[in-house]
């Protein structure tokens, strides 16, 4: 999940750069192929774990093994379509009481910045906007594998994960116990190279 980037149109801006300074690739996610998957885990009175998954996004990344500076995500989620395997549930989340989904149907992710830390590893830093409210958040993410695919696309795929104080996202769970009042969010994804 990376920056987003715009590439250089003009020949003479091109001959000011070096190529060290060359943009990064940018991928589509692939949706289509149900290779991409945003979920969560949030504990359950403190006594086990809620899990759960949107089932509806779209997004790109930006990624360039040569020029990490430039690696970039953006990701827009329907809220809507949550699901946690349990049809009263989910329409309970996504009332005035949680989510709100009437009134805030998307969330979007929009990276400002990537650090390498390892060998095909970094953080992400952006921008998370849910229930009306955006904060910034950072993801450790994981290269999982790049390459060319049996029909002849390259792709790369990524793992990361966070965690989020609901508070912060004006979601009230003072009724609840503490260790609801947070949830992990964990995003895996497959891109082709475009």
């Amino acid at each position: 999940m990376f920056k987003k980037t715009a590439i250089a149109a003009a020949l003479s801006a091109t001959a000011l750069v070096g190529v060290s300074q060359a943009q990064a690739a940018d991928y589509a996610i692939d949706i289509d192929g149900q290779h991409a998957f945003v979920q969560f885990k949030i504990s359950h009175l403190g006594f086990s774990y809620l899990l759960g998954s949107f089932e509806k996004f779209d997004g790109s990344f930006q990624y360039d093994p040569e020029n990490l500076e430039d690696a970039g995500a953006q990701l827009e989620v329907q809220v809507d379509s949550l699901n946690s395997n349990h049809a009263e549930r989910d329409k309970h989340i996504l009332s005035d009481d949680f989510l709100d989904a009437g009134e805030y149907p998307t969330a979007t992710f929009e990276s400002t910045g990537f650090e390498p830390t390892g060998e095909g590893e970094g953080v992400l830093t952006g921008e998370l906007t849910l229930h009306g409210e955006t904060n910034q958040v950072e993801m450790p993410v994981t290269l999982l594998g790049e390459g060319e695919d049996p029909w002849g696309n390259y792709r790369a795929g990524f793992e990361g994960s966070t965690t989020l104080e609901l508070a912060d996202y004006g979601i009230d769970m003072s009724a609840f116990p503490e260790a609801m009042h947070e949830l992990e969010l964990y995003v895996t994804f497959e891109g082709i190279r475009q």
